[in-house]
């Protein structure tokens, strides 16, 4: 399941009132299918308020007055139009104030923000300079958008000494580091806490979902059709909200559908990956599913009559009341909807406790792989455990009680120990590389790739990267909130390669993910299995990993192509043999905290892994920080740094408001905490 992608571009639609649409007046510009933001009463002040900022929200409502006001006195048109632009002005005014006081306030919070503010702003305005520092500059506080004083600037330059060296995309000097350190302690035990949980607690969380206390909705109120987009990571997210919605709709689900991906070019359907009547009879108490539409319904021209509903008319992570006032309405007038494109379009929080359990009710128990991807899960794990004598607490969930037995080697006696191997998720494709905006080192071929493939898979983004403002005021402010909280500077720009690197916000290469394992003292020796298709750079990208850990392996190494062949062309079902790899292993390393794999599949491991399957989830900020001193640091100060960064992360914690419960699931809605 490593074949995610970033969401999919989508056209600007029009906006149509729902009352409109319910009562057949409507006559929107451009499709009259497409449910816009403003088809429903709400103008957009409603839109923003649900993303997060009521701030925003009520000085829009406030600009733009009531949206339910009468606007059909022309007399006094022109006067309010006169005062709407001089309350815009002053809207403008005050959101400008309020960003660049909110961007001092984070900077001011930051340790390079802080050390920046006393080189800028301090008391004593011509100090002394002192030749034996030499503080570097942070790439983050180079692209601060506060102004300063030419004086202070000067006061600042000699202080600041040399800047710090650029990111240029190889690490020589670390890599021969590495390999002598490798090649050393190959015999030396490896340090305990990475191959096991290193805290007590969590043992104490158990599966509960399963657990049910109400009875089963008879899904009158209509039918809802979807047809998921994204790769198989996003879809099963899509089709586990879907469930949600339905049931709280009272409607009956149509088994789900996949969307054509022109990235991945995979025509798998829900039925090709998941056991459909499994699906259907494990939910049965809580939601009523159907293989297909009744005939009278199957000649309706969704498209005509506005029950298509797009990912466009459906905010991100919109609230259950959305659902309630919008789509309840469509759903009784027209007894169908077809949500086309669906994604993450369900909130996690609020959400009723039952409504939520039934999430992970559908992820972690309703969503079982068909024999063919089990049979050969099973034995994928069985090769990469080197035979054994012992299941995981996964494996019977992963492949089913029939297939597990694979993973056991009979003529094993009983003291027999299988191998550990570790799994690695390298998001490394080219979408996701592409997407990211990072420079990895590949000079000005790479630059030009990746520049023409976001022209055809990502066009909204390329522009973005190609003009220095964005197109529209209220996009702006969308964005510039994104930006206080992720780069702590407000600009009317694209960030910098720089930036996004500094901030931690580039998947990790081959070569800083072999660098973080060789950090973290794993043996050169140790089987790693790498997760992820068609690396970019292809084998030369990653000889750092294979010269380092020669025992590196992917599913294509350890598969024959006999047993491959029944996935050939199909890039979903290949991710799904990714994903049970990887949910199988002794322990798991991420790269990108924001891959769907690694959240599903550490999800997956704290639901079903009894406290005992450790995943690696590195600080990319800080090791970000920890690489760019690449041409100075020792190799036992980048140690101790390292697994410092690492052991900062593995916490047992509650799931965050607001977070997904398919990555976060020690909640009450999921698990039973036993202490």
């Amino acid at each position: 399941m490593s074949q995610e992608r970033p969401a999919e571009e989508k056209p600007e639609t029009c906006d149509v009132r729902v009352q409109d649409r319910i009562q057949g007046t409507a006559t929107p510009v451009q499709s009259p299918t497409r449910l816009g933001p403003t088809r429903f009463s709400e103008l957009a002040g409603e839109k923003l308020r649900d993303t997060g900022s009521d701030f925003i929200g009520s000085i829009w409502c406030w600009i733009n007055g009531d949206p339910n006001r009468n606007l059909k006195n022309p007399v006094k048109r022109g006067k309010r139009k006169r005062i709407r632009t001089a309350k815009t002005a002053v809207g403008v005014i005050a959101l400008v104030g309020f960003f660049i006081f909110v961007n001092w306030f984070m900077l001011s919070q930051l340790h390079e923000g802080r050390a920046w503010l006393r080189r800028g702003f301090s008391k004593n305005r011509n100090p002394k300079p002192n030749p034996k520092s030499n503080p570097d500059l942070s790439p983050s506080t180079k692209r601060v958008s506060v102004k300063v004083s030419a004086s202070v600037q000067h006061v600042a330059k000699k202080k600041m000494g040399k800047p710090k060296k650029q990111y240029n995309g190889t690490y020589g000097r670390l890599l021969a580091y590495a390999a002598h350190a490798l090649a050393e302690g190959q015999n030396k035990i490896e340090p305990k806490e990475l191959w096991r949980e290193p805290k007590d607690q969590a043992l104490a969380w158990k599966p509960c979902a399963d657990q049910r206390s109400w009875k089963p909705n008879d899904g009158k109120n209509g039918y809802i059709m979807v047809t998921a987009n994204g790769g198989i990571n996003q879809q099963r997210v899509a089709v586990c909200n879907i469930v949600v919605v339905a049931r709280l709709l009272n409607a009956t689900l149509v088994v789900p559908k996949f969307m054509f991906s022109d990235v991945w070019t995979d025509s798998s359907q829900f039925e090709d990956i998941y056991q459909v009547e499994h699906f259907i009879k494990y939910l049965s108490p809580d939601i009523r599913i159907v293989k297909n539409l009744p005939k009278e319904l199957q000649s309706l021209d969704l498209e005509a009559i506005g029950s298509l509903v797009t990912d466009i008319d459906v905010m991100k992570e919109a609230k259950p009341g959305f659902y309630m006032k919008h789509i309840l309405p469509l759903l009784l007038k027209n007894r169908v909807v077809h949500f086309f494109g669906f994604g993450n379009r369900l909130a996690f929080d609020p959400i009723p406790f039952q409504l939520q359990r039934l999430r992970c009710r559908c992820n972690f128990h309703a969503l079982n792989f068909v024999p063919k991807i089990q049979e050969t899960g099973a034995i994928l794990v069985r090769r990469l455990r080197d035979s054994g004598s012992h299941l995981a607490p996964v494996d019977p969930y992963l492949v089913g009680p029939k297939y597990a037995s694979f993973i056991l080697d009979k003529k094993a006696g009983p003291l027999h120990k299988a191998s550990k191997y570790l799994a690695v998720h390298l998001r490394f494709e080219i979408d996701m590389v592409a997407h990211s905006l990072c420079y990895f080192g590949g000079g000005d071929a790479e630059k030009t790739e990746l520049s023409a493939y976001r022209e055809k898979h990502f066009p909204t983004l390329a522009n973005l990267t190609k003009t220095k403002k964005f197109v529209h005021f209220l996009l702006l402010l969308a964005l510039t909130i994104a930006s206080l909280v992720s780069y702590g500077m407000i600009f009317c720009r694209m960030p910098s390669p720089e930036d996004l690197r500094t901030e931690g916000l580039c998947p990790l290469s081959p070569e800083e993910a072999v660098l973080m394992l060789a950090g973290l003292g794993f043996n050169r020796k140790t089987r790693v299995f790498v997760a992820g298709a068609n690396i970019y750079g292809g084998a030369k990208r990653l000889a750092a990993l294979t010269s380092l850990y020669p025992n590196l392996v992917t599913k294509e190494n350890v598969l024959s192509e006999t047993e491959l062949e029944p996935f050939k062309n199909h890039s979903s079902q290949l991710a799904v043999l990714d994903f049970i790899a990887c949910a199988a292993s002794d322990a798991f390393a991420m790269t990108d905290s924001g891959s769907q794999l690694s959240s599903l599949v550490s999800g997956y491991r704290i639901y079903y892994g009894a406290g005992k399957m450790p995943t690696i989830r590195p600080n990319k900020r800080r090791f970000s920080d920890i690489l760019l001193k690449n041409n100075t640091i020792e190799w036992k100060v980048f140690e101790q740094r390292v697994r410092k960064n690492v052991r900062q992360t593995k916490h047992v914690l509650v799931r965050p408001t607001g977070r997904s419960v398919y990555r976060y699931p020690r909640c009450k809605e999921c698990m039973c905490n036993e202490d």
